[in-house]
């Protein structure tokens, strides 16, 4: 009986050593149909918030891919003074520590934006604060801009740095929860990150930290953009670092409006507009078991409403402000139609984690394809 139990553990060692070893190889080679149909439908049976930690750990160790990323010629885009070699970055809210940005530009993302960073560590709201939306194609979270805090973040991208890494970082700057000086902590994080981020992202559109969108009204974001440019600017670098605006979605006629005379004012005139953060609202069409938790929804039921406030802040700063888009981008053609609304570049974050790591890989591909037989799309700067 002894002997029959040790041939059973023998062989189930065997059966779940060679199925990791399946696994891991399928995923360092890229197998994407591996990934999308056996991998992703286990990662949905996780908590989202543990399927997260699994995302970023497996970034830092490299698992998915030791293979440079394929360039497309036609998507090199100029954002500011930089170039990149595509228009699709990862947005802000997955990489919340910095930890995976070199694996994130290896899985094709032209650019990274790391944070919300804060300038002391905090741990966010309680759990559970992150919810799947499948049947919505989108995620409800409620994190409240959980961070290691300035220190940890800026040490990895100097390392990063002295390392020879080139691609192009942004840092998503924030506040401490309980601060009692609000510019303060955003000044800290411009003076902290200024030498070693390609731009910088004033975000005061999350809803999740309590009266932060209060810092978009207009005598709050005048006093704070000043305070901000004015650090940005006795910066001893050698450019001057982009310092761009992150927005919410939500906001009225009247609040655009005070937003646009504030950033187009000369002593607040940020360098760009991130549209749009996520979403207090709930579409009736959601039919999600989470569609009643409170937080911000991402994803499609944001596209339309990210891509129209793309076309009114066009025009209401005459294209003067570069625009990067956000919310509810899944596919080629939905870069498209926030590029030809009037942003520079876009950005993604819930489909990563509802398609899976190779997402960026393919809407390169297929933007390149599309952007190939159609002389009619002619959005990319």
């Amino acid at each position: 009986m002894s002997s029959l139990k040790k041939k059973l553990k023998t062989i189930i060692g065997l059966v779940v050593g060679g199925t990791a070893t399946f696994t891991g190889i399928c995923i360092y080679h890229g197998n994407e149909k591996f990934t999308n149909d056996v991998l992703l439908p286990l990662v949905h049976r996780l908590d989202p918030e543990t399927a997260h930690k699994a995302g970023i750990w497996a970034l830092k160790a490299n698992i998915y891919s030791k293979h440079k990323p394929i360039e497309y010629p036609n998507l090199r885009t100029k954002l500011w003074d930089l170039e990149i070699p595509s228009p699709l970055g990862m947005a802000a809210g997955f990489d919340k520590d910095g930890e995976a940005i070199e694996g994130l530009h290896q899985l094709g993302f032209g650019f990274v934006e790391v944070g919300t960073v804060t300038p002391l560590p905090q741990p966010g709201n309680p759990r559970p604060r992150v919810f799947r939306l499948l049947e919505d194609g989108a995620i409800i979270n409620r994190y409240g801009f959980n961070s290691c805090g300035h220190g940890e973040v800026f040490n990895r991208i100097e390392s990063l740095r002295n390392q020879g890494f080139n691609g192009v970082i942004g840092v998503n700057l924030g506040k401490n929860k309980t601060s009692d000086d609000p510019i303060a902590d955003y000044v800290a994080g411009v003076n902290k990150f200024g030498p070693v981020a390609d731009y910088l992202v004033i975000n005061v559109s999350s809803p999740n930290t309590p009266g932060l969108r209060n810092l978009q009204q207009k005598e709050s974001l005048t006093a704070l953009l000043m305070a901000v440019l004015a650090a940005r600017d006795k910066l001893v670098t050698t450019r001057k670092v982009p310092v761009a605006l992150k927005i919410a979605p939500d906001l009225t006629e009247e609040e655009k409006k005070d937003i646009v005379e504030v950033i187009t004012h000369p002593k607040c005139k940020v360098d760009g507009l991130i549209i749009s953060n996520t979403t207090v609202s709930r579409p009736g069409s959601l039919v999600s078991d989470h569609k009643t938790e409170v937080g911000g929804l991402s994803g499609a039921p944001l596209k339309d409403m990210s891509t129209k406030m793309i076309r009114e802040f066009k025009t209401m700063t005459k294209g003067k402000i570069p625009i990067i888009g956000v919310g509810g981008i899944s596919t080629a053609e939905d870069v498209i139609e926030k590029l030809e609304a009037g942003a520079t570049a876009v950005q993604l974050y819930s489909a990563f984690t509802l398609k899976g790591p190779f997402v960026a890989k393919e809407i390169n591909s297929s933007l390149s394809e599309l952007l190939k037989k159609s002389s009619e799309v002619k959005v990319l700067p």
